[in-house]
């Protein structure tokens, strides 16, 4: 076996590893809520209530689940690519919904974004945008008048102001949302296939495309703010490796508007910019060449910056706010020292196993840059700094539990590592039944 699938040994040695991580996070995690109090989350490390239980949605989610098991990687290998694109965006909203509607419509999906902490509940306070934006600040902080709830007060206001626009587009409400969310968030597979394609090859990006829309990430971007983050930041940067690949200043210009536009969505999004120095670093020779890609980024990415600023909001100020109320609050109880390792449990499991392996060989890849293929290389460096990225984001402490839906926007780059797997149905099922038991046997929060 080991003869005919070189590394699989290793594979199945990392993903065991993974697999202990988490349950390693479940049973330490158990007996710290039960001890202290301290973590704040009912199963952790997931943000969830153990709760078996079947939905409108287990149908079409199994269903889903085996088709792309059975032809997802014959059909990404023959299909054009212009219409392998089209497929796996219909096929993660298909994968996305179903899992959402095992919850049933209102717990699912229309509920989602209406709860206490969400952003729909302070639509009405942006009946006048540019008043509230030069109010928002006043209102971060625990103590002040009228405080933010949660999620708006730890997001600069580009987030609600989303929702406030949907809803003056006549599309208010929890289940126009939520279907925002889910709709939007499944290109974000999309642009990671465009992105690979762009700046390692076509052959991985389609053999990552089953897996990328096979994600379980997929229970939790639907229905999340989240997912509609990651889209947007998967999007800058697909434009951004179009750009330094293809030489299109359109391209570059926006890349940077949807960039700037990520930082002002969520704060902690701004270490996207890791991600887009690796891109720029792939794409080196083609940026020296046409120097105004680089130039029409920036000014790209300044645009949303300067409407928010020119409106009265101060990012800066919104961050050092945001600061004071996270240890206001929960953040300021969680131990670091369980977090900062049972965080990397929760990116297993919107990641999978076959993640943990596909990471493996992404880093032999890099071990071995002197003799491998330049196109794995390019690819790996991606990844990598990906992870990069979501490794700064747990050792900042800012993400202290619930990063099973906070790192979304990060989890979508690590996906793609699939791609170096061999034996592909094999790891494509074991990513389906995670997917499915954590969504059949948990009701996640958020």
């Amino acid at each position: 076996m080991r003869d005919r699938w070189p590394g699989l040994r290793a594979d199945l040695s990392a993903a065991a590893a993974a697999a202990l991580l988490v349950l390693v996070a479940v049973l330490v995690g158990r007996h710290l809520q039960d001890a202290y109090r301290t973590l704040f989350v009912h199963w952790p490390p997931l943000f969830a209530e153990w709760e078996p239980h079947l939905g409108p949605g287990t149908a079409a989610a199994a269903a889903v689940a085996a088709a792309v098991v059975a032809y997802g990687p014959a059909v990404a290998e023959r299909l054009p690519w212009r219409g392998l694109l089209p497929a796996a965006w219909g096929t993660a909203v298909a994968w996305t919904w179903s899992l959402a509607l095992v919850d049933g419509w209102q717990r699912g999906v229309a509920g989602r974004l209406t709860s206490r902490n969400e952003y729909l509940t302070v639509v009405g306070r942006f009946h006048d945008i540019p008043a509230a934006l030069r109010d928002f600040t006043h209102h971060i902080v625990s103590g002040t008048p009228e405080p933010w709830p949660a999620h708006i007060a730890g997001h600069p206001p580009a987030a609600t102001v989303t929702f406030v626009l949907l809803d003056r587009a006549g599309l208010g409400g929890g289940g126009w949302a939520g279907a925002f969310c889910i709709t939007v968030g499944a290109t974000a597979c999309v642009a990671v296939l465009v992105a690979v394609r762009a700046l390692a090859d076509e052959s991985l990006a389609r053999r990552a495309a089953p897996f990328v829309v096979l994600a379980p990430a997929a229970v939790w971007v639907g229905a999340s703010a989240d997912g509609y983050f990651a889209a947007v930041a998967a999007w800058a940067v697909a434009l951004l490796a179009l750009a330094v690949t293809g030489g299109s200043v359109a391209w570059a210009a926006g890349s940077g508007l949807l960039f700037g536009l990520t930082c002002y969505l969520s704060y902690g999004l701004t270490l996207f910019a890791v991600i887009g120095a690796a891109v720029l670093a792939v794409g080196r020779r083609r940026v020296r060449e046409r120097p105004g890609l680089l130039l029409l980024f920036l000014a790209g990415a300044a645009v949303v910056p300067v409407v928010f600023t020119l409106a009265g909001f101060d990012w800066w100020e919104g961050y050092r706010l945001l600061v004071t109320r996270y240890y206001q609050g929960v953040g300021g109880t969680r131990p670091y020292g369980y977090w900062v390792w049972a965080n990397l449990a929760c990116t297993v499991l919107i990641t999978g196993l076959a993640t943990a392996a596909g990471l493996r060989r992404a880093g032999a890849v890099l071990g071995r840059r002197r003799t491998a293929p330049a196109a794995e290389i390019r690819f790996a460096l991606l990844v990598a700094a990906a992870l990069s990225a979501l490794l700064i984001a747990d050792l900042s402490g800012m993400s202290k539990a619930e990063t099973e839906r906070i790192w979304l926007p990060f989890a979508m780059w690590l996906l793609p590592a699939c791609a170096l797997l061999p034996r592909p149905r094999i790891w494509l099922t074991a990513q389906a039944v995670l997917a499915l038991l954590l969504n059949h046997l948990l009701f996640t929060g958020w």
